[in-house]
């Protein structure tokens, strides 16, 4: 990463407040060195709380924002708000090319219409998509694109979302041809809407990129480890993405009922107790966080609301590995090879 390249931290966002987003930037930074930042919101607020970490003072300057967006806001106010907001400062010190990438916790329905009103989508892009990273029983997570930024796609737009993705993956996963497939109600060539056979189509035609078209994938197959990246319009990847959500947090309240149900099972799960650690890291969002919006003139990357001082550092990880591997410059390359490949 260039030794200029810089973070810009939306340091008022997110549910937990000034404190855990400190914390984090403090933790991304011991783990990439020469990480910098523009720490964005209440200067007063934010330059006490860098007393509590010395190793940040060197390494970020604080540009003041005095307003915040709030959670409960709608995008099209704080759009109008934007020029005094820390998410929209933020935004635009990447725009005006002072940061590399922005990360930012709080209102995500407000960070996309910012993102996009102010960045613009990338020639050849019609539409920026949500992309995340999923738990996976294979040797590395999954991507997958899109999870909400577009609740209708025509088959132009998934194909797009798939290089994209792919992309993503050679970046975030260190993959060098990622196994890419298409979310649908069966893995059969006749299954699903004309929207999806049509994309599946142009797709196996796509020889030419870093990417293998592996078909069609079911909901319940998402997280095998059988593909990296699944693609899919925004509404159903929306729901997919909340009901794997709800299904892990299920999983976890069940067994802790089940441990707490008799002393036998108390001393059972001191017994399975590494192994109860384990799953629980493995699920715990905060190791997956970093959701990017991918197709933009700049990188953006949106934290959870909710995230740890680990979640928080996870998300800023996300986006140095984009800038290290100047993710936006991949995407331009592999567009512009499928275009010429599709004429």
């Amino acid at each position: 990463m260039s030794p200029d390249a810089r973070i810009a931290v939306d340091a008022m966002g997110g549910d937990e407040g000034l404190a855990v987003m400190l914390a984090g930037v403090a933790r991304a930074r011991r783990k990439f060195d020469g990480l910098r930042f523009f720490l964005v919101g209440d200067e007063a607020r934010i330059r006490d709380g860098l007393a509590t970490h010395p190793n940040l003072t060197a390494a970020s300057e604080i540009v003041h924002a005095p307003d915040v967006v709030t959670s409960d806001e709608k995008p099209s106010q704080a759009i109008r708000r934007a020029k005094t907001t820390s998410m929209g400062v933020a935004i635009d010190l990447v725009k005006q090319g002072r940061a590399a990438a922005a990360v930012s916790s709080g209102n995500t329905g407000a960070l996309m219409a910012m993102a996009k009103l102010s960045l613009r989508t990338m020639p050849g892009i019609d539409r920026p998509a949500l992309a995340a990273l999923l738990p996976s029983l294979g040797e590395t997570d999954l991507v997958m694109l899109d999870l909400g930024a577009n609740t209708e796609c025509d088959a132009r737009n998934l194909v797009q979302f798939a290089v994209m993705g792919a992309a993503y993956a050679r970046t975030a996963l260190d993959l060098e041809s990622p196994r890419v497939a298409l979310l649908n109600i069966g893995t059969e060539d006749m299954k699903g809407t004309d929207i999806i056979r049509d994309a599946a189509a142009r797709l196996r035609d796509a020889t030419h990129l870093p990417m293998t078209f592996s078909g069609y994938i079911e909901g319940d197959r998402i997280s095998r480890g059988h593909v990296d990246v699944v693609v899919c319009d925004g509404f159903s990847g929306n729901i997919a993405l909340k009901t794997a959500e709800g299904t892990a947090r299920f999983v976890a309240d069940l067994l802790k009922r089940a441990f707490r149900s008799s002393i036998r099972s108390k001393v059972g799960f001191l017994i399975s107790k590494p192994a109860t650690e384990l799953l629980r890291g493995h699920l715990d969002p905060n190791n997956h966080n970093g959701a990017v919006f991918l197709g933009l003139n700049g990188l953006v990357v949106k934290s959870h609301g909710s995230a740890s001082e680990v979640g928080v550092s996870h998300a800023l990880s996300v986006a140095a590995k984009m800038v290290r591997d100047d993710l936006t410059r991949r995407i331009a390359q592999d567009l512009g090879n499928f275009e010429k490949q599709a004429a």
